[in-house]
């Protein structure tokens, strides 16, 4: 966890006061990236802490921790001020030396990391994913997903015509005349990452040219080491740290959230 925080040591505050005021402009920061009324889909806030033993005395005195529906409060004041409208049973959670989940923003001035928790979607930020490819040839060796991005289609040939006569842009292309065998078996239109607001997950989609009884799309479950098989264009699996996608017979491609390079 401590990775994620690189704060430099002299920018970051050392008393109670200067800890607890960089903490709320941390989340008002945040808060103000919503449109009025998108609170009614937050279910709860977590805030993230990687304070050493020292400090730790200094940020539980400016977070009340003995007393946390009083954070809490000046959180709901912040989004008073912004009409984000949060449900009644909304949560604030404050967690030291917890793991910070996937689509957390890190603060710059301190040691904490902010994420929030919704049934429907998300307020607007943008999360980062990396796709390195472990078998077969493309023309690169790693890509940058942003939750921005859209569909990052995946096939075979930069442009290739798909069935409607119509040009499609692989984004993450792997070229027909490579000698690389493991190119031969990935189809024109083949599968799609694309972020999901839902579920807060990178998600892969198969395309027509990835389902049965044409070539397929595998993951390989990290967690678990579970195959799961993508058989309908409709439904996509959450892509998590470290899991494997095989595209066709042997193509390969790494995910992560951090880049290998």
């Amino acid at each position: 966890m401590f990775n994620f925080f690189k704060s430099r040591a002299a920018d970051r505050p050392t008393d109670v006061k200067g800890v607890r005021y960089a903490l709320l402009q941390f989340i008002k920061q945040e808060l103000q990236k919503a449109e009025g009324g998108e609170g009614g889909n937050i279910k709860g806030l977590c805030l993230y802490l990687a304070c050493n033993a020292t400090e730790k005395h200094i940020y539980e005195t400016a977070v009340y921790a003995d007393e946390p529906e009083v954070f809490k409060a000046e959180i709901q004041k912040i989004a008073d001020d912004y009409a984000l409208d949060l449900p009644a049973n909304w949560s604030m959670d404050v967690n030291f030396d917890e793991p910070v989940p996937n689509g957390a923003i890190k603060a710059t001035d301190t040691d904490a990391a902010f994420f929030i928790k919704t049934g429907k979607h998300f307020i607007k930020q943008t999360a980062i994913g990396y796709i390195t490819v472990l078998c077969g040839e493309t023309d690169r060796s790693e890509y940058e997903l942003s939750s921005e991005d859209g569909k990052v289609h995946i096939g075979r040939d930069k442009k290739a015509q798909v069935n409607d006569g119509f040009f499609r842009t692989n984004h993450i292309a792997f070229p027909s005349e490579s000698a690389d065998a493991a190119n031969k078996f990935v189809s024109r239109q083949h599968a799609h990452i694309e972020w999901n607001n839902d579920n807060a997950h990178f998600m892969i989609y198969a395309d027509e040219g990835g389902v049965p009884p044409r070539n397929k799309v595998k993951i390989k479950v990290e967690a678990t080491e579970d195959m799961v098989k993508l058989y309908s264009t409709d439904i996509g699996y959450p892509l998590n740290e470290g899991d494997q996608v095989v595209i066709g017979e042997s193509a390969v491609l790494l995910f992560s959230y951090k880049s290998i390079n």
